[in-house]
């Protein structure tokens, strides 16, 4: 099993992984303005996230020799291990859930306060959890001081999003007062929507930030956010920091069996697949 054990190719991993991180919320959220359901992207990353699975753990997983301490991936298959497997699924299906919540959450709090307080909670609550799961080998007055920066992040996000929802009512509220409907201020036919979604036709957009452009944007997008209380977002993006939050701790508790529910003599998870 391959093992990155240098500091510089671990540095490596967690830039590439944060690359990831950054880039795929924005594409999400990008498809669900131009009208495609949530579900039927997250079905895709889904099965994208299965299949690299699949190839990291026949691939990475079995270079080089097994051994009782640190037994390649298809040895591990064939042990009596299933209380770590069972954290790794568990694991696995809170962050299903925090991903699919977000794309919902993007669609009534924006992905700017989504990520901020999605993160934030995920630091906090995680942090928490895996400093007491890990006997407390960190230095406490160290790393809660930057914990708590990111609980005063969640507290302004939850602001921001306030502070957006008021103004965007006003400017609504400011159409309608001036004459707009919504028979005569569609932003595009639904052949229009076609060809776009295609990379076909073209349409004139609205400023970004105006009310015009919160119709267009409306009126294009898959999920309807318009007379919906500000705070089904807010909810929806607490629930999924909470979900995110929880599968660094199940992560931990499967590789690292702190809860000794292992039996004697059975390895550790050295992979997991989620």
């Amino acid at each position: 099993m391959y093992l990155v054990e240098s500091k510089g190719g671990a540095i490596a991993c967690m830039l590439l992984a944060l690359f990831f991180l950054g880039t795929w919320p924005a594409i999400m959220t990008l498809l669900e303005r131009r009208g495609r359901l949530p579900q039927h992207t997250y079905l895709d990353y889904t099965l994208t996230n299965l299949l690299a699975a699949i190839v990291i753990a026949l691939t990475f997983g079995e270079i080089g020799q097994s051994s009782p301490e640190q037994p390649n991936f298809i040895a591990q298959l064939s042990q009596d291990n299933w209380p770590s497997v069972l954290f790794a699924m568990a694991g696995g299906v809170v962050l299903s859930l925090g991903n699919l919540s977000t794309q919902y959450a993007w669609a009534f709090v924006g992905l700017s306060v989504t990520e901020v307080i999605t993160a934030s909670i995920t630091v906090v609550i995680g942090t928490t959890l895996n400093y007491f799961l890990d006997d407390k080998i960190n230095r406490a007055e160290i790393l809660f001081p930057g914990v708590g920066c990111f609980l005063i992040a969640v507290c302004l996000g939850s602001a921001v999003h306030s502070s957006n929802a008021a103004d965007n009512k006003a400017k609504l509220n400011k159409l309608r007062k001036a004459g707009y409907s919504s028979a005569s201020k569609e932003a595009t036919t639904n052949k229009e929507l076609e060809d776009l979604e295609n990379g076909n036709g073209t349409t004139e957009k609205a400023k970004a930030g105006t009310a015009d452009f919160l119709v267009e944007l409306e009126n294009r997008r898959a999920i309807k956010v318009f007379g919906k209380s500000t705070f089904i977002g807010l909810a929806i993006t607490f629930f999924a920091g909470v979900c995110f939050s929880l599968f660094s701790p199940a992560f931990n508790l499967a590789t690292n069996d702190q809860w000794h529910t292992l039996k004697e003599g059975v390895p550790k998870l050295a992979q997991i697949i989620i």
